[in-house]
């Protein structure tokens, strides 16, 4: 890694740096990836994370077996086996007292057919030190305070969290990989200040000792919410939900001197009987975590001159738990266009011509991106929205009751077995991305 000198001025402490061939704003599954592969092509890249690491974050962190080649390539793989919870084969739709079983599909590539939950303490500190480990220059905890320039000539100005240091660092190729509830300067703002009803709240708990289900993955069907559990890491049992803000204000009226993770919780067993069962005599880690409001959709547009991937990109509802699917994969869809559309050439020997060819790369990861992810994000709000609501809920668990095959097949249109490396998925360009071996400067030869 880089390591950056330091210089005095008249503002405090500062830091001398060269400029960079890419800056990746969020150091999360999606910054780290893009990462990894910029730097193992040859690319000097400078990575920028507000937050220490490990940390936890509202995520239901249930990883698909469509990321497990992604995984081995970027070199985890072996230490996400290890640490990961049990093989999710089996999914229980829990609405009320009712419940109901169903099988997952297997992916098509033998040794990497189910998905896993892991804690995005592990998953993003292991993602982060291979990151590190490629040649990213890391910054952390720095925030960044103001970008300007474009294509071919970014400026974007950072400070330590925790000190006076500030500096600006220079680039060709800037990359959005911000999470969802952290917008940047340059980013016009995108939520509703004033507060609706229908907005929805994001809450994560984990416990120890939960009793041990028939299936490790269950879906809640809520009235005014959905959710999710599943067992993971070091056996504890992850419980995500995300609740309209109408309905979590009745709860909070219901619960008034608990906290709003704790008057969850409540309705939670309230309105699901098999939740209550499983977290009885279980332990709660900590405090719920919250965040929100979620704003699905899509934001990437294909003449972006910031590169967008992870949630920067687009966001899908949680109920099909695709999210650190799509950071991982749309943070691979980039990487190999920008890589292809290079040819071998580093953005800062040539800026200028850099913001040529960024062009035809934005395009072209747009039009791949919107191919991968477009149905996802339109199965996911179908889906969410069916769930919240109690009349159609009832339909789907009716349906499912009858024909449990129609969760097995939900599973598979919302993208859990497309596998990006082995070639089922589309849009991808013709070679392929350095791998695990290899070092900076690898990827250098001209496209084919």
């Amino acid at each position: 890694m880089v390591q950056p000198l330091p210089v005095r001025g008249a503002r405090g402490v500062g830091l001398m740096t060269r400029p960079f061939d890419a800056i990746v704003i969020g150091a999360g599954p999606a910054g780290s990836t893009a990462a990894i592969l910029l730097a193992r092509a040859g690319w000097s890249v400078a990575l920028i994370e507000k937050q220490r690491f490990p940390r936890r974050k509202v995520c239901g962190e249930c990883l698909a077996a469509s990321n497990l080649s992604i995984l081995d390539a970027l070199g985890i793989g072996q230490d996400f086996r290890a640490a990961a919870g049990p093989e999710l084969r089996r999914v229980a739709l829990l609405r009320g007292h009712t419940q109901v079983l169903a099988d997952l599909p297997p992916a098509g590539v033998e040794g990497r057919r189910w998905g896993r939950a892991l804690g995005r303490e592990t998953l993003d500190t292991l993602l982060r030190e291979q990151a590190v480990a490629a040649g990213a220059t890391l910054w952390q905890p720095w925030v960044v305070q103001r970008v300007s320039g474009g294509s071919g000539d970014w400026r974007i100005a950072v400070r330590a969290v925790e000190s006076n240091t500030r500096l600006t660092l220079s680039a060709p190729v800037a990359i959005a990989a911000n999470g969802s509830w952290e917008a940047l300067p340059s980013d016009r703002p995108r939520r509703q200040a004033r507060h609706r009803a229908g907005d929805l709240l994001a809450f994560k708990a984990n416990f120890l000792g939960v009793a041990q289900r028939e299936a490790p993955l269950s879906l809640l069907a809520l009235d005014g919410g959905y959710g999710g559990m599943v067992l993971g890491d070091a056996g504890s049992t992850t419980v995500a939900c995300c609740v309209r803000r109408d309905r979590l204000e009745a709860c909070r009226r219901a619960h008034p001197a608990a906290r709003a993770g704790e008057a969850v919780e409540a309705w939670l067993g309230q309105a699901c009987p098999e939740l209550r069962k499983a977290l009885a005599g279980a332990q709660r880690q900590g405090p719920w975590l919250a965040a929100g409001p979620l704003d699905p959709g899509i934001r990437l547009r294909a003449d972006d001159a910031m590169l967008r991937i992870g949630n920067a990109a687009g966001e899908a509802h949680p109920i099909v738990g695709e999210g650190m699917s799509m950071a991982l994969q749309s943070a691979w869809l980039l990487s190999a266009w920008l890589l292809e559309c290079a040819g071998g050439r580093l953005p800062s020997h040539d800026p200028s011509a850099s913001a040529t060819w960024q062009r035809e790369a934005a395009l072209r990861y747009a039009a791949a991106w919107r191919r991968q992810f477009a149905q996802r994000l339109r199965l996911a709000a179908a889906f969410a929205h069916a769930f919240m609501r109690p009349a159609s809920s009832a339909v789907l668990v009716g349906l499912a009751r009858r024909w449990p095959g129609w969760l097995t097949r939900g599973a598979g249109w919302s993208g859990k077995t497309r596998d990006l490396i082995d070639g089922t998925a589309h849009g991808m360009p013709m070679r392929a991305l350095p791998g695990p071996g290899a070092g900076p400067g690898a990827f250098t030869e001209e496209p084919r």
